[in-house]
């Protein structure tokens, strides 16, 4: 269990906050490139870390994401025409390039100099992996871009969505790195799910239901070990890797793709969960495509122009009592991401930790509440650069193996465990 003030301390992304000021020290992805397909197009809200901003891409193709109100009367410029390199408030026509900068101030003379000190805060958006990245810390300390695989693979290897969650950042996150759970949550998927049937893992998973777990350190965070009972002197061995602050990626299953998530602050009680699948030789065939559009796999269905999921908390997550009872869902809930969401939504927008009882299969999050905790601080207190912002931290692999008995999993398995170019992930 947790006190409150170290509750506090993890859950709060807000300016000032020292969690808040550690996600700041990272690129986190903060739209997907879809949604600014568009020279001169709509603007967009953005909401990230309890700030709320507006991004748009202007008449050469440059991404921008700026503070949501001009510097007037606090008009919100979403409501704003992007036309000519700018962003227009359609108040009084100030005009604001992707800087933040404000170009034009029609009611005033230019002699007066007072356009000039009129600045938007405004923060960097960069593509890469068909996700829109931003850093929103100081730019002395702005890091190279992330390097996580997903991202780096040719196109046709790699997919991505995104979905509105209705809690904090750190229950998602904790629910991404225990693997204790999917025996039970999520074990129809083991049968029916297009993108996990098949695999020599799944009977493993519900044949020992008493997973044992080990934790090793690496540079950007964990490695979660998840062990169970293989054939006779082996174990089957599930390897998470946790990469600060929030990147998880799911062990893989057989030869399908390999999946995994970011989970963002949107404010304190709301985050984006961020999906994606890639696979490190291949391209995505049409029918796996078809399954994540679908929302198979760790993907979810959404409302159509929204990243709402069609199954959500005000229609009770679709869930089907008469399918739960005849097993056709374990929860009732369909899918695997709503399945996830709704158990982690129930707990309340921030849950109160004072009041768990955690066992040995909570280690992994023991662990990386501490590895928070501690790099928070120190960088609140010291100016140390928390883990994970190197991005030759980030060339990191989850896998699925069998091992003897006795040997170390993350020495064992290191090999799969690390991104190779051009190498095929380690599976079972």
């Amino acid at each position: 269990m947790l006190r409150k003030e170290q509750n506090d301390l993890l859950t709060q992304t807000g300016p000032g906050t020292p969690m808040g000021e550690m996600f700041r020290r990272y690129w986190i992805p903060a739209l997907l490139a879809e949604e600014l397909a568009e020279n001169d197009g709509p603007p967009v809200r953005v909401q990230l870390l309890s700030e709320r901003m507006i991004a748009f891409r202007d008449t050469e193709g440059c991404a921008a994401l700026i503070e949501e109100y001009c510097a007037h009367r606090g008009v919100s410029l979403w409501f704003g025409r992007n036309e000519a390199c700018g962003l227009r408030c359609p108040y009084h026509g100030w005009k604001y390039d992707v800087t933040g900068q404000c170009v034009d101030l029609p009611s005033e003379p230019e002699s007066s100099g007072f356009r000039a000190s009129i600045k938007l805060r405004a923060y960097p958006l960069i593509e890469r992996g068909g996700v829109l990245w931003t850093y929103m810390g100081a730019p002395e300390h702005q890091p190279p871009l992330p390097e996580f695989e997903f991202a780096m693979v040719p196109p046709e290897q790699t997919y991505t969505s995104k979905r509105l969650q209705y809690c904090n950042w750190l229950q998602a996150l904790e629910g991404g790195i225990d693997s204790s759970h999917v025996s039970w949550l999520h074990r129809d998927a083991f049968t029916s799910d297009p993108l996990m049937v098949g695999s020599r893992g799944n009977q493993y998973n519900m044949r020992d239901m008493q997973v044992q777990f080990e934790i090793a350190d690496q540079p950007a965070g964990l490695f979660i070990g998840a062990r169970r009972n293989a054939e006779a002197g082996n174990y089957y061995w599930r390897i998470t890797p946790w990469c600060m602050p929030s990147f998880t990626m799911i062990p893989p299953r057989g030869n399908h793709p390999v999946h995994g998530h970011f989970w963002i602050p949107i404010d304190d009680g709301n985050c984006w969960a961020w999906s994606f699948d890639y696979h490190p030789t291949r391209a995505l065939t049409p029918t796996e495509l078809q399954a994540m559009l679908d929302g198979k796999g760790i993907h979810v269905k959404t409302i159509p122009g929204t990243y709402i999921p069609v199954a959500n908390r005000d229609n009770d997550y679709l869930i089907d009592r008469a399918g739960q009872k005849v097993g056709k869902t374990y929860s009732g809930v369909a899918g695997i991401g709503m399945q996830d969401a709704s158990l982690q939504e129930s707990m309340g927008p921030i849950v109160d930790r004072s009041r768990e009882h955690l066992l040995t299969t909570d280690n992994g999050i023991i662990i990386a509440r501490q590895r928070l905790m501690r790099a928070a601080r120190a960088l609140a207190e010291k100016g140390t650069p928390p883990p994970g912002v190197d991005p030759t931290t980030h060339r990191v692999r989850s896998a699925a193996v069998v091992l003897p008995e006795g040997a170390a999993f993350a020495e064992a398995a290191a090999d799969a465990l690390r991104a190779t170019e051009g190498v095929a992930h380690r599976t079972v």
